[in-house]
């Protein structure tokens, strides 16, 4: 019988990646942890919600948008009318029970108290916990990690109703297949769904005041995407601002400040999401959310409480599943004076849209800013055998490195198994390996990672004194494999 007090080394609050991270690190450093979660199951919205949900859907339209495209126009699947959305997401369930068991073996394998109850704090190291049986526990720690996740911001002008006007929690709830969709925002949430819903034939429009979606990512991968967007069908609408929007419960209406009307069947709206700390009482802990309904914290996630720290969705962007798992692995070493190893700009970024974008190290921008002279090589997946295999032709990597062109900086993709194959770079960053790693040493083919060796032999032309246009013709003759000298062979 759990007793009505408890304290611990380290309590976190909320089990989604950031706070079960978070647990597991101060478990493996001997600390006893324990988790407040108000859901029945660990995992937290990212299992409900989120990240699980939104991913098998759009692994289910890869494959049937795939078909068309990786047959050469031969295949199609025609999706029936009235299609209902949860037929494709038949796999759900048992993806969502397969990662929460292993949430919960992880956890109990490690030692962590799994602790059912809603948070609240009563003091800066005091909190109470309302359990199921309605009795509550007193938990009291030197150290609090807030992983409590987020939910969507709804604005005020806008009528979400989750019928005809769905917010980022509820779009999934869809009966059918809408024919038209219209999307506020572009960020990830935004991008991610509009693609997958234009793949699947839906007639989708995304509206932003920003002039190009995930303005985080350069505008190099950016634009690429739009322009494949566009090519299903989709439009994107930069700079702009929204005057109203109305519904009758059969269409929405969204009127821009220009002037135009865009009509569709649907609206998702996707314009970000805050703390989802309503009921924590953060007053009494000391703390408040910023003016973006965020919680404000310093580089290793420490709030304005020194011994409080925040991670995950609580802060904001990038507001990634594996942002948030590193966030809070981070934290915890700080709170234990643990050296984090490799540093945060190592962490990849990874965005599931159609195609996939990700990144890692530094952009070619943030490069310039600090090291001031640059190299950049490029590769464009249609000089890969595999990129026109998988009919993936207008994906690129491209490889930023220093002004000699030996050190690599980071690495940017769009395209096929971009999330996949950013692994490499991001291994290549954390072992201070250089752009000649890429060019020595074979890769299996036809694959698309050939790509970081042709960007990098096209980093080698530059250093030789080739021109780029020079260096083309020659890949272009010799394949992938060529072997171009380095300074060390020459």
């Amino acid at each position: 019988m759990m007793s009505t007090a408890a304290h611990y080394d380290i309590v976190v609050i909320g089990s989604g990646p950031a706070g079960q991270k978070a647990a597991v690190q101060a478990a493996k450093a001997g600390r006893r942890v324990a988790i407040i979660e108000q859901d029945a199951t660990p995992g937290g919205a990212c299992v409900r919600h989120g990240t699980i949900p939104s991913k098998t859907l759009r692994e289910t339209t890869l494959v049937l948008s795939s078909f068309r495209r990786r047959s050469g126009d031969v295949l199609t699947v025609p999706l029936p009318e009235n299609l209902k959305v949860e037929s494709l997401m038949t796999r759900l369930d048992d993806v969502v029970r397969a990662h929460q068991r292993y949430i919960t073996n992880q956890l109990e394998r490690n030692g962590v108290d799994l602790v059912h109850g809603r948070a609240r704090f009563v003091s800066p190291t005091e909190l109470e916990a309302t359990l199921v049986s309605g009795t509550h526990l007193r938990v009291s720690s030197s150290t609090i990690v807030i992983a409590a996740g987020s939910r969507p911001r709804t604005p005020p002008e806008i009528p979400v109703d989750h019928e005809a006007i769905l917010d980022s929690d509820s779009i999934l709830s869809l009966v059918y297949l809408p024919r038209s969709l219209t999307v506020l925002g572009a960020g990830v949430i935004a991008v991610e769904y509009a693609s997958t819903f234009a793949a699947l034939g839906v007639a989708v429009t995304m509206i932003d005041k920003a002039a190009r979606p995930v303005a985080f990512l350069e505008a190099e991968l950016t634009d690429r995407f739009v322009a494949h967007f566009e090519r299903m069908g989709g439009r994107f609408f930069g700079n702009a601002r929204v005057r109203s929007v109305r519904t009758d419960g059969l269409s929405v209406e969204t009127t821009l400040e220009s002037g135009e009307s865009i009509v569709s069947d649907k609206m998702l709206c996707a314009l970000g999401r805050v703390a989802a700390i309503e009921r924590l009482n953060v007053a009494a802990a000391g703390l408040a959310v910023n003016e973006r309904g965020l919680l404000s914290v310093d580089e290793h996630c420490r709030t304005a409480v020194p011994h409080i720290y925040a991670v995950g969705d609580v802060i904001g962007p990038p507001a990634l599943a594996a942002s948030a798992m590193e966030q809070g692995r981070r934290a915890v070493c700080h709170a234990l004076g643990i050296d984090p190893g490799s540093p945060p700009e190592h962490t990849p970024v990874g965005i599931y849209t159609i195609p996939e974008m990700a990144s890692v190290g530094l952009s070619e921008p943030e490069a310039q800013k600090r090291h001031g002279r640059i190299t950049v090589g490029r590769a464009r997946f249609d000089e890969v055998a595999r990129g026109h295999i998988v009919g993936g032709r207008d994906g690129l990597l491209k490889i930023v490195a220093d002004g000699e062109g030996r050190q690599l900086l980071g690495v940017q993709i769009v395209g096929e198994s971009a999330t996949e194959l950013i692994h490499l770079a991001q291994m290549t960053l954390a072992l201070g390996g250089t752009v000649d790693c890429f060019v020595e040493n074979i890769f299996n083919f036809p694959t698309l990672a050939e790509a970081y060796r042709i960007a990098a032999l096209d980093i080698a032309g530059q250093r030789a004194g080739v021109s780029r246009t020079s260096a083309r013709k020659l890949l272009g003759r010799a394949g992938a494999h060529a072997w171009v000298p380095t300074t060390q062979h020459a």
